[in-house]
């Protein structure tokens, strides 16, 4: 890459289960954040790296953008030290962004509107999409009534100096490259962040991580325990084509360890059946790969209850590792 381009960090912040997850997805072309239609599913800062090339005026060259994204997991109020560590991330990557994308769902019909900002619960979320060149993403329009997507976008319009509100569906990919325009039109000008070929800092082990906990919320439903946790215990790639993973499964309850291993153990097979695939395509990148996967599930009684206790299932502050 040149080092004429426009390069920075874009935060993908919003209120939980507004589609940020699936639009990095989306945007990376690659199951790298767990998905769900349960909220609070993302409970990580996420980087995802791409490219696009902004039109020049006239008839001049293209100019390269490297968009770093971070995804973050949605804002709201709660108590408990898990809730905190995934509302602190959320605003922290706002606060270090060059650029804010503010997801909206357009099927919401309380939280799509800017007023729902201004309430106690999401108020420190405005207040951080302010303070950078923001653009409005009013995500999910596949599903929302066309007559009622109108006003949804011009109450959005002021929000805030110089936003751009583009109307996408993250799910069948509609607006989504108008939006990457609009992020990268308000980069800053720059060298290239990172590699051209990186597409995120985040591991294999924590991609797998991700995906046993997305299955855990796709097979479970509502029986799931909102104190799950998922750890890689080893890790052993015997060839390029071949993998075998160890991981554990954390709930704070003997009850819980129930729910999650099933009778006769049947519920954790299929969450095995289903994640081994789910990896398989994720890390093989289409070409083809053997996953060995062995689940066990352990109680860390309360551990979502205190800071060392999150620690203890790997999910650590800024600053920490």
């Amino acid at each position: 890459m040149s080092d004429d381009i426009r390069a920075g960090f874009c935060a993908i912040v919003g209120l939980p289960n507004v589609g940020k997850s699936t639009l990095l997805n989306r945007i990376l072309d690659r199951h790298l954040a767990a998905v769900s239609a349960k909220p609070q599913t993302t409970r990580d800062r996420i980087l995802g790296v791409h490219s696009v090339a902004l039109p020049a005026p006239g008839d001049g060259d293209a100019v390269m953008a490297q968009i770093a994204y971070v995804d973050t997991p949605g804002v709201q109020d709660g108590r408990g030290p898990l809730r905190r560590y995934m509302r602190d991330a959320a605003l922290a990557a706002a606060d270090d962004a060059d650029v804010v994308l503010l997801l909206v769902d357009s099927t919401d019909r309380r939280g799509r509107v800017p007023e729902r900002l201004a309430e106690a619960d999401a108020a420190a979320l405005g207040d951080a999409s302010r303070r950078h060149p923001i653009v409005i993403g009013v995500n999910k329009v596949d599903r929302a009534a066309k007559l009622e997507l109108l006003p949804v976008i011009e109450a959005w319009s002021s929000f805030a100096p110089g936003v751009e509100v583009v109307p996408i569906s993250a799910l069948t990919g509609d607006g989504v490259a108008a939006l990457e325009q609009a992020i990268a039109r308000r980069l800053p000008l720059g060298p290239a962040l990172f590699p051209a070929d990186m597409v995120t800092d985040r591991s294999p082990q924590f991609i797998a991580q991700e995906i046993i906990r997305e299955q855990l919320y796709h097979q479970l439903g509502k029986e799931l325990p909102y104190a799950c946790a998922v750890q890689i215990e080893s890790w052993s790639e015997k060839s390029a084509h071949e993998l075998a993973i160890a991981a554990v499964i954390a709930v704070e309850r003997e009850s819980q360890k129930a729910i999650v291993v099933g009778r006769g153990g049947a519920r954790i097979r299929e969450l095995g059946i289903a994640a081994r695939k789910a990896i398989s395509e994720a890390l093989g990148q289409g070409r083809g790969m053997t996953v060995h996967l062995s689940l066990f599930v352990k109680v860390v009684s309360e551990w979502s209850r205190g800071v060392a206790g999150l620690r203890s299932v790997g999910y650590t502050a800024k600053g920490e590792s």
